[in-house]
């Protein structure tokens, strides 16, 4: 079954300015963030956001921060366990497009726990990130196992495009290029 645009929701788990730095390949990570909330915002996809303990890993970094029409703050490293997380996703969606860091700790915790919760997650594995790549593949296979979809930025934006008439195409396009 292809995304829809019209049931999506982007959710970008803890690109933190403090935290960035340390993530393997944490600048292909954000762009690809920044690529999938651009996207969103071309194509009434709610763009959401959480920041894991932002007094000590800081705020989104500046690059994504702008997208996010609604932030939590955390302390569990699963989003879902969070209080104040159902006022984070709107309703009537039930596509969760995930995108984050770290791959095999908040983002992993918060895919189980929204999959546990019945909703079709959409893994975005060019958009994700660890410390260290084995741990991030290790929470890929272990998301898969788990039901969650695994995707890349293109897939995530031509399945949210649909057909190349679509009057935002050439601006979307233009993202991956």
């Amino acid at each position: 079954m292809l995304i829809s645009a019209a049931d999506s929701v982007l959710l970008l788990v803890d690109l933190q300015q403090r935290l960035m730095p340390a993530i393997a390949g944490g600048e292909a990570v954000v762009a690809n963030a920044v690529r999938l909330a651009e996207g969103a915002g071309l194509l009434g996809v709610p763009v959401a956001a959480t920041e894991q303990n932002p007094d000590g890993l800081g705020p989104t970094v500046p690059e994504v921060a702008g997208y996010p029409q609604l932030v939590l703050a955390k302390t569990a490293f699963g989003a879902t366990a969070e209080p104040g997380f159902d006022s984070l996703l709107p309703p009537g969606r039930g596509e969760i497009v995930v995108a984050g860091c770290e791959a095999h700790v908040c983002v992993l915790q918060t895919v189980l726990g929204l999959r546990a919760a019945g909703r079709r997650v959409m893994l975005v594995a060019d958009a994700i990130g660890s410390r260290d790549p084995a741990n991030r593949a290790a929470a890929i296979e272990r998301a898969r196992g788990h039901g969650a979809e695994i995707v890349t930025t293109e897939m995530v934006l031509f399945e949210w495009l649909a057909d190349s008439t679509h009057p935002r195409f050439r601006e979307v396009q233009k993202l991956i290029r």
